[in-house]
Formats: C-alpha cells, sequence, structure tokens
C-alpha cells in the first residue's frame, strides 16, 4: 500500500519544486523514497521531531516559509483534530492537500475532499491551485 501511494505521489507532483509531509512522526518511509525519486524539495515536519533532518513545526501554528512554493502539503494518519489545520494551511499555500488517515477515522474538513483510489492504496485529496 505503501509503495502505491508514493506512486501516486511521484507519478502526480514529479514537476511540484516542493512537497511537504506533516505530522511524519516516526513514519519517514514515504518521504524517504520520495527524496529518492524526485527532483524538488522534500521537507518532512513534525511538533516532536525525532532526527536532524525533520523539521520543526507545529501545524496549529505553521512557519509558513517551511511550505512556501509547496505543490503538495500531505499527511498520514493525522489525528482528525489537525484535519482542519492542513485544510487551512494548503489553503493560504495555494497547495494540494492529501490526507491518508487511518481506516477507522473520518475526515474533518470544512470542504469536501474527494475519495482517490489508487492500486491498493485509499486517501482523501483536494486542489487548493
Amino acid at each position: 500500500m505503501w509503495s502505491d501511494f508514493t506512486e501516486y505521489i511521484i507519478k502526480h507532483y514529479s514537476q511540484s519544486s516542493r512537497i511537504v509531509e506533516v505530522a511524519v512522526g516516526r513514519f519517514p518511509e514515504v518521504g524517504c523514497k520520495l527524496k529518492k525519486h524526485l527532483k524538488g524539495d522534500i521537507i518532512l515536519t513534525d511538533i516532536k521531531p525525532y532526527h536532524d533532518w525533520i523539521i520543526l513545526d507545529d501545524i496549529r501554528q505553521p512557519d509558513l516559509k517551511i511550505y512556501k512554493d509547496a505543490g503538495l502539503i500531505y499527511s498520514i494518519r493525522p489525528p482528525e483534530e489537525l484535519h482542519p489545520y492542513l485544510e487551512n494551511l494548503s489553503r493560504e499555500i495555494g497547495a494540494d492537500l492529501i490526507i491518508k488517515p487511518l481506516s477507522t477515522d473520518s475526515i474533518n474538513t470544512k470542504e469536501k475532499m474527494n475519495l482517490v483510489n489508487f492500486k491498493k492504496a485509499v486517501f482523501y485529496k483536494k486542489s487548493f491551485k
């Protein structure tokens, strides 16, 4: 499933100059694979970064410089209470948003997000461009 999710991002965002993963936690596999396959900046953020290549940022009060010029902001299994912050940030930056929730979670955004089924990957997407 993760290879399908990563493949979707590579296929649809290969021309993006910047892609940002929010709330990476201790699961950097997608971001690391993107770094290997894409030329643009791949930035991983978390409120408690466990490694020095993960940038400290609180999505509730984001540092907009981190996200400037991003073509995509995505988050894997973010808590539902963070969904509105992801939506607001993506709208402000003008970036696409992908939220990959836990299978038992719903989406907590104001605007309707589109359900995407790509091979074995299932996630929600909204374009704010």
